[in-house]
């Protein structure tokens, strides 16, 4: 039951976000010519979190029994480096939201290192969605190299602007540029 609510919870949140970046209103049906369109997820996974490796990477261990854990890339952020500056604040910060908490993540994609790449739900703050709360907090960068609707942008824009986190530094250095 708790199951089944808290992935009903985290479709309705991830359906709202998209609503609003497409910026459609979804109590207008859409016309019956149209096909629905393509969820941006593969699937939904529930578990808790049980390491934060950096700023973008945590472990999860998922709720299904016999299931093994899991590395999960948060999708559209990159963090800096551990090496970086605010690398070991990005993981804190990270670490802070979700380290030992139930959370969901919507399942966009598997990286070539394997790893499963989504957006990562807190359940017990009404879904929030943890990557755009990296990015709103300046803790990490959009990744426009590999972008999903599920993250919005704006959310680095505003931190920018409010000189949030890495953007206290006039000029931070990407880390895809660090990694180079």
């Amino acid at each position: 039951m708790k199951k089944t609510v808290l992935i009903t919870l985290f479709t309705t949140v991830a359906v709202g976000a998209l609503t609003l970046i497409a910026g459609s209103n979804p109590v207008q049906p859409a016309p019956a010519a149209l096909k629905p369109a393509k969820r941006p997820w593969k699937s939904q996974i529930t578990g808790t979190v049980v390491g934060v490796h950096d700023g973008d990477t945590i472990t999860l261990l998922p709720d299904k029994p016999g299931a093994e854990q899991l590395k999960v890339r948060l999708a559209g952020i990159d963090a800096p480096e551990a090496k970086q500056a605010f690398g070991q604040a990005s993981k804190q910060h990270l670490s802070d939201l979700v380290y030992k908490k139930q959370v969901a993540v919507l399942v966009v994609t598997t990286d070539r290192y394997g790893r499963t790449v989504g957006v990562v739900y807190r359940p017990a703050v009404g879904g929030a969605n943890v990557n755009e709360e990296q990015l709103r907090d300046g803790m990490a960068w959009h990744y426009t190299s590999y972008p999903t609707p599920l993250v919005d942008p704006r959310h680095e824009a505003a931190a920018r602007a409010a000189k949030a986190g890495l953007w206290e530094d006039a000029n931070p250095t990407p880390p895809w540029q660090f990694r180079k």
